[in-house]
């Protein structure tokens, strides 16, 4: 690809992955550390006036923000790494082609494993899940670090992380929502397991939103990525994401934020 034709394609790419995707989270947040808590205080007769008004037009920015956020990062993906010589460092004997398979199985294999996890029992004891997701996390991470250069590994890292958010809302949360607000608009009670899943994989996503940020703009620091101990890092942002979403859901079902 002639590179003037490519630095343009990923300016504009990234331009636009950024705008999607701060559409995106941002209605994430909204209905995680907003709309969760004001939706309590709603009475049946409330509920039926504004859920019908507000969530559609809320879910619509927030799934067509998740595909396109989605799609202009495979796009970014082949760009940068598939055909942009950042997939693997110099010298190493594994093909590209090979190398580029492999990545994208991960990713579409990871979700696999973690929609599977979450259907089974575990889903029932969310610390043994979080742990057990950690450890596979570590895992996958120590793996696609034998194989890719570091800043692969941190940004295929992210991209898995943003590949089951994505999946969560189109496959999960959106077909859930749909249930809730055709019942709701009817005068009806939705059946209890649909606020359950879409609010079960909406937390999961803000979880995973907050290390995937980061993971993104690694690629700006090659301190952090660029030793053999990069996937222990990216293992610890990971964790440390959590942490960090984790004090975000208790300052937001605290009184501060209703205060002005």
């Amino acid at each position: 690809m002639d590179p003037r034709m490519s630095e343009w394609m990923n300016l504009i790419l990234r331009w636009a992955h950024v705008v999607a995707g701060v559409m995106w989270i941002g209605h994430l947040y909204f209905f995680n550390f907003v709309n969760a808590h004001v939706a309590k205080t709603f009475d049946a007769d409330s509920k039926k006036k504004v859920v019908p008004e507000l969530m559609p037009r809320a879910l619509y920015w927030f799934r067509w923000g998740a595909a396109w956020t989605w799609v202009t990062g495979v796009l970014l993906l082949g760009i940068v790494y598939y055909m942009g010589g950042n997939l693997l460092d110099a010298g190493s004997e594994m093909s590209v082609a090979i190398g580029t398979v492999l990545s994208l199985a991960v990713i579409i294999v990871g979700f696999v494993v973690y929609d599977i996890l979450w259907q089974s029992p575990m889903k029932k004891n969310p610390v043994a899940g979080t742990v057990v997701s950690v450890i596979l996390v570590a895992v996958v991470t120590w793996w696609l670090s034998t194989m890719l250069s570091g800043r692969a590994v941190f940004i295929h890292l992210g991209s898995l992380f943003g590949t089951t958010m994505a999946a969560n809302v189109w496959m999960r949360i959106w077909p859930a929502q749909r249930k809730i607000i055709t019942a709701i608009k009817n005068g009806q009670a939705p059946d209890a397991a649909l606020p359950a899943l879409a609010a079960m994989r909406s937390k999961h996503n803000t979880y995973m939103s907050v290390p995937l940020l980061l993971l993104m703009v690694s690629n700006h620091y090659p301190t952090v990525y660029g030793g053999p101990q990069g996937w222990v890092y990216a293992v610890g942002f990971v964790i440390a994401g959590f942490l960090v979403t984790w004090w975000l859901y208790n300052k937001s079902g605290t009184p501060a934020p209703a205060k002005y």
